[in-house]
Formats: structure tokens, sequence, C-alpha cells
């Protein structure tokens, strides 16, 4: 994880918005997929591992980051943890955002700034410049 995509906790400052943060937290699709994993029941980043077929400092990366976040526990057992949700709530959000993207379609992942074509930041910053030059 660059220092664009990691964990908020270790990359902005504390004034950031709760909400910003929750939602950041969970803008990444390894830690969305883990979250979603969680929901079925605890489980071991070894089995996180094996399961979405990352590297084990990947998926430990994405678990302390939503540990650090307050959305995982760990129960530690011997010399394993094993995490779960912190909060089961957290499913009802992920179930409101799904009713959320069947109603609006593909206009989600259309979206210029943050759909699945949108421009890597370097694009974007060229696309700004063009268009502030259009402007004059």
């Amino acid at each position: 994880m660059n220092s664009t995509d990691g964990c908020l906790a270790s990359s902005v400052g504390a004034g950031l918005d709760p909400a910003v943060a929750l939602f950041h937290s969970l803008s990444d699709a390894t830690r969305l997929a883990i979250v979603q994993r969680l929901a079925h029941g605890e489980a071991r980043v070894a089995d996180l591992v094996a399961e979405l077929g990352m590297a084990q400092s990947t998926v430990s990366a994405h678990v302390a980051c939503l540990r650090d976040c307050a959305l995982v526990v760990g129960r530690p057992q011997g010399r394993q943890v094993f995490y779960s949700l912190a909060r089961p709530e957290l499913m009802d959000l992920l179930a409101s955002a799904e009713t959320l993207l069947a109603a609006t379609g593909n206009a989600v992942a259309l979206c210029p700034n943050y759909g699945t074509d949108a421009p890597t930041d370097t694009t974007a910053d060229s696309a700004i410049q063009d268009s502030k030059e259009s402007a004059r």
C-alpha cells in the first residue's frame, strides 16, 4: 500500500471528519473483501490470505487498518488471533450501499472522479490543468 491508499489513521491528521474516515477505510477493495468475509464469521490472517489469494503482508496491513479504525477486533487464542467485525451494524451499512448502487445503476461506476475508469492522479492533474487553460 502506498501513502495515498493506506489507512487514514496513519496518513491523515486527527481533524478529519469521522464519516469521511469511515468511508475511506471501506474504499479499498481488499479491506471491503475482508469485511465481507468477516461478516460470515471470524477468521485468522492465514485464513484470509488463503481465501483472498493475496500476500500475508498485504492482508495483515489491511486488517491492521480496519482494526485501527475500530471496524475489526482481534481475539487472541494461543499464538493465533481470530478477527471479527467489531460492529454488526457495518453490514447494515453495506447492505444499504448495495441498495443504493442497485438504484443508481452504473452512475457511480461511471463517476469521473471515483469510477472504475477514473483517471490516475497524474492524468487528473493534467485534465484539471487543461480545463484551466481552456477557460482562459
